[in-house]
């Protein structure tokens, strides 16, 4: 196997791995593996790829290193903005947190949560120390790799502007932040593991994952919010707030007031002191958790006896019944419906997305209130803002087609159909009825709270407005049967996304325009649920042959 670089770093430390009682030969030999295997590994970077063209040879690690490296070209502003560190940093930091964070739950759970090494490795004369450093050294690894790939513009250009002693501040932070990381994500995964056993937990990880990319993003909102402007020039002045301690990346910008600006407020000396000794305290109870967090995870191995649940099934068949014109289409409505509630790898796609979906409308309607002030805002069309929870809509849509239960797509076949419309629309109408119309619903009550009982016809216009634009999605981009492709082939269709976006901006135009007009409203909404009747009545005419040709 080949020799990595991360391997010859080692070298010199190999004393000092025996004396503390790890046998450095066979935590080489494992970290070699797991290097290979990460190499071969895809990255969620490339999940809009297509892999079919993919050179397998290629290290696929190191390559999502480069995409990393351009993504921290966000950074670049933030950085050469000027000197109010404590502005500059704390948005620098939290776009480098949330990068890794979500990228450590994406692809680097399945290695923290691995149990398939443990039963390997645990049945040889290996110590649990050495496994459990060659886990932590991989896990650091990874980190490093990444947090260098996306901070690298910002330190290249930190250096050229500030010196060697902003730079120097700027790497050791680095460290501290990838060890809070470690800490923190391990142990809600610890929490997780010792309250679930079974499927229940490997779904709670599943939330879990979900949760914090959504709560990660929400967060990242409130950084701004200690930050105003002078009048109408670019100086940015810092107020502190009792919230703010709570908020990391703020802790990791003190620094660089103390010791670049030589500013000496209580408060940053506070955020210096959490920034240091949070991590380290963090990484201390990690490694006295270490053996817990590995007794634990023998749960996952756990088949935990399955309840079916009865709440919810009656209003789902009443809706099903409603909406679903023929006996077939029932039937691949409940096939479809069973696939997105127990498909772990679609909810794990999908359910983030559904998320966004969830707060966009609110973090833009947010971030234009705190201009003009909550008051008022009900007489104000802010309400336009529940569009942007189309926005993730089309790749909601491209991710039905795939499934990591794709080889038992030939049913299909077996299926005495000339057409396949029964499979495309029942699908579709699950996905509307099990996750578009909770989501959408929640939204509504809190518009319709906000805004009045008076733009209940505008709530009505957006969800058909919603409904046709998932008739366009499926039309426009390649088709293909619901759950019948591998997650490890996805196809790149973003300009086709980037299509379907002006669409929704068209509508949502149009919708904005009919508000001007007498009774427009009304008339916009008589022809868009004409235009949605005949769309759903006489779409989706597909033959199997013509899908076969397409694809």
């Amino acid at each position: 196997m080949k020799n990595f670089f991360l391997l010859k770093l080692l070298v010199p430390f190999k004393k000092l791995f025996t004396l503390i009682g790890i046998d450095y030969n066979v935590m080489r030999c494992i970290l070699q593996v797991k290097l290979t295997m990460d190499s071969r590994r895809v990255p969620t970077v490339f999940n809009n790829s297509n892999n079919k063209n993919t050179n397998k040879d290629k290290n696929r690690f190191l390559s999502s290193l480069l995409i990393y490296m351009i993504i921290g070209l966000a950074n670049l502003p933030f950085i050469l903005l000027g000197h109010n560190f404590m502005f500059q940093m704390s948005i620098v930091f939290g776009i480098l947190m949330f990068m890794i964070t979500t990228s450590m739950i994406s692809d680097f759970s399945s290695v923290l949560l691995d149990i398939k090494e443990k039963n390997i490795l645990h049945s040889k004369p290996i110590n649990s120390k050495t496994v459990n450093m060659a886990k932590f050294i991989h896990i650091l690894y990874y980190l490093s790799s990444l947090t260098l790939a996306l901070a690298l513009p910002a330190l290249i250009a930190a250096f050229i502007k500030f010196g060697f002693m902003f730079l120097f501040i700027f790497i050791i932070e680095l460290i501290f932040i990838n060890l809070l990381i470690i800490f923190f994500t391990s142990f809600l995964y610890l929490v997780i593991l010792k309250f679930f056993d079974g499927e229940k937990l490997k779904d709670m990880i599943n939330y879990m994952q979900i949760s914090l990319t959504l709560i990660i993003t929400v967060g990242y909102q409130f950084i701004s919010q200690g930050f105003h402007y002078i009048g109408n020039s670019f100086d940015i002045v810092y107020t502190s707030q009792w919230w703010h301690y709570l908020i990391p990346p703020m802790w990791f910008a003190a620094p660089f007031e103390i010791l670049i600006n030589h500013h000496s407020e209580n408060y940053l000396y506070i955020f210096m002191s959490l920034a240091l000794l949070v991590p380290i305290l963090g990484i201390i109870i990690y490694i006295k958790l270490i053996p817990s967090f590995e007794r634990n995870l023998q749960k996952l191995n756990n088949e935990a006896n399955k309840v079916k649940k009865t709440r919810n099934i009656k209003i789902t068949q009443l809706l099903m019944n409603v909406i679903c014109r023929n006996k077939e289409e029932r039937i691949f409505f409940r096939f479809s419906s069973e696939m997105m509630k127990n498909e772990r790898e679609f909810k794990l796609k999908a359910y983030p997305s559904l998320g966004f979906a969830l707060i966009f409308p609110f973090i833009f309607m947010f971030n234009f209130s705190r201009i003009k002030g909550f008051e008022g805002l009900s007489e104000t069309k802010y309400y336009f803002n529940i569009y942007f929870c189309t926005i993730m809509m089309p790749a909601i849509i491209m991710i039905l087609r795939y499934s990591s239960n794709y080889k038992a797509a030939w049913v299909y076949k077996t299926v005495p159909l000339k057409k396949i419309r029964s499979i495309i629309t029942g699908t579709l109408k699950a996905f509307i009825v099990k996750l578009l119309l909770p989501i959408f619903l929640l939204e509504s009550v809190i518009f319709l709270s906000i805004f009045g009982l008076i733009i209940w016809i505008d709530i009505l216009i957006v969800f058909i407005t919603i409904l046709i634009f998932i008739n366009l999605c499926f039309n426009i981009l390649e088709k293909a049967l619901p759950f019948s492709e591998s997650n490890e082939e996805q196809v790149n269709q973003g300009g086709t996304a980037l299509l379907l976006m002006f669409i929704i901006l068209l509508f949502a135009s149009m919708h904005f325009g009919a508000t001007f007009i007498n009774y427009g409203t009304y008339i916009y909404a008589l022809i868009l649920i004409i235009l949605n009747f005949f769309l759903w009545k006489y779409n989706f005419i597909i033959t199997w042959d013509e899908l076969e040709n397409e694809n």
